[in-house]
């Protein structure tokens, strides 16, 4: 191979790998929406984030701010996975219902607060990487939330009954 065939092909499969990144895993052509209600904010989102096989740039941008830290008003990326995983539960529950947000991103020093005021606030939270969501779904139970979660088998799932929501995130495979 000549040396302009080889950084042809070089900047070739660079394109490539861009191109992949920016095709979610799922890569189908079904379009992907949710409805959110934030419980500390007042605020409501309803979005299409996917669709046609990719992620919509622009509405991630604005699911970002969505999910801010509500203490702070610090913004972070938010991972598309768990994105995800909510619109798969919101399909094996029946398609319905709206997701009202009780935490997106937790800022660390915000994260800290609630680790001084609560042990079960983990102290290396996946809320800080925007890979995780505290959450109820309208119309069902956070039980049949948890149950639906637990079987889709994509990451992290906590229960807190007494709190009234569900923790989701893209982490390893773990139930507490």
């Amino acid at each position: 191979m000549h040396r302009r065939e080889f950084l042809s092909s070089g900047l070739k499969a660079m394109i490539g790998l861009c191109f992949l990144q920016a095709v979610p895993a799922w890569a189908d052509k079904q379009q992907r929406s949710l409805s959110f209600y934030h419980t500390h904010t007042n605020e409501s989102l309803d979005i299409i984030y996917a669709g046609n096989g990719r992620y919509d740039h622009d509405a991630l941008q604005r699911i970002n701010y969505y999910l801010r830290d509500f203490r702070t008003e610090d913004v972070h990326v938010i991972d598309p996975g768990v994105l995800d995983i909510l619109w798969k539960i919101q399909q094996e529950m029946g398609g319905m219902g709206r997701y009202e947000v009780i935490s997106g991103y937790r800022s660390p020093a915000t994260n800290m607060a609630l680790c001084k005021k609560s042990s079960k606030v983990a102290r290396h939270s996946l809320h800080m990487e925007g890979k995780a969501i505290d959450i109820r779904l309208s119309g069902q139970k956070t039980c049949q939330l948890r149950d639906c979660a637990i079987s889709l088998k994509r990451g992290g799932v906590g229960y807190y009954a007494k709190s009234d929501f569900v923790h989701v995130d893209t982490g390893r495979v773990r139930i507490w």
